[in-house]
């Protein structure tokens, strides 16, 4: 099976939950598995900003990049948070290779909104890179910035972007690790399963606001590019990767 996992939130925060997703990892690869993991960083990312007296500014779960702190981006997600991932998938005994959209023209993309400013909209993947380090049996690990026209660099939000490479390297399954149980309706009870067109409904009625939007509308770009099972999953459970992967009926599946 080949599989796209998805991290961020604070599953990337301790030491302690690094290495479980490892291990985690780590056995799905020796099932024969091939797994790509793509990565935000954003709570690690807020705190820099905040640290050089800059408050971030989230519109439509979308983070406001504007240029003057690009580098900071570039030095947190593909930075410390990329390679201290990268060592614990190490440690556990996985070789894992870090990289960014950039690498290879992996992921191109385009300005999303000037408004938003460097923020970027994937538009193509080149899977080659990905597809020769999985069969060779490496794990790729892959920050969320793409590359552009003329050399530019684009702050691309983690979930659109593990999307857009779920779709370009024809995954059976997309999984959004996060920091709750699923999709939760007006009640705030869990939704077990929701296709295309109710995640739509839940974005229009205001249901799903902020994060849970953005990962929403990621997923429902998957299915339309023909993925045919994602899963949104607390990834704080134990060997909730595992049962995931298998669709074990844990947090919301959506499909078609």
């Amino acid at each position: 099976m080949k599989l796209l996992v998805k991290l961020g939130g604070t599953l990337l925060e301790t030491a302690e939950r690094r290495a479980s997703l490892a291990r985690q990892v780590k056995h799905l690869l020796r099932g024969g598995h091939e797994i790509v993991v793509v990565h935000g960083g954003g709570k690690r990312l807020s705190r820099y900003l905040a640290g050089l007296d800059h408050k971030s500014e989230f519109r439509r779960g979308l983070r406001v990049t504007p240029p003057e702190i690009l580098d900071a981006v570039l030095r947190v997600l593909a930075g410390s948070v990329n390679r201290q991932l990268v060592a614990d998938f190490q440690k556990a005994g996985v070789q894992a290779v870090g990289l960014t959209g950039i690498d290879a023209g992996t992921v191109q993309a385009s300005q999303l909104d000037p408004d938003l400013g460097l923020v970027g909209k994937v538009e193509r993947v080149d899977p080659g890179l990905l597809h020769r380090l999985t069969a060779s049996g490496y794990l790729p690990a892959v920050a969320c910035i793409a590359g552009g026209e003329k050399g530019a660099i684009y702050n691309v939000n983690a979930d659109q972007m593990a999307s857009a490479c779920a779709a370009g390297l024809g995954v059976n399954r997309l999984v959004f690790l996060t920091d709750v149980g699923g999709v939760l309706d007006g009640e705030g009870a869990l939704i077990r399963a929701l296709s295309a067109g109710d995640a739509e409904s839940l974005i229009q009625e205001k249901i799903a606001v902020g994060g849970m939007e953005a990962k929403l509308r990621a997923a429902i770009e998957a299915l339309r590019n023909g993925i045919r099972h994602v899963s949104i999953v607390n990834g704080h459970e134990p060997d909730m990767l595992a049962r995931a992967s298998e669709g074990a009926g844990f947090g919301t599946e959506l499909s078609p």
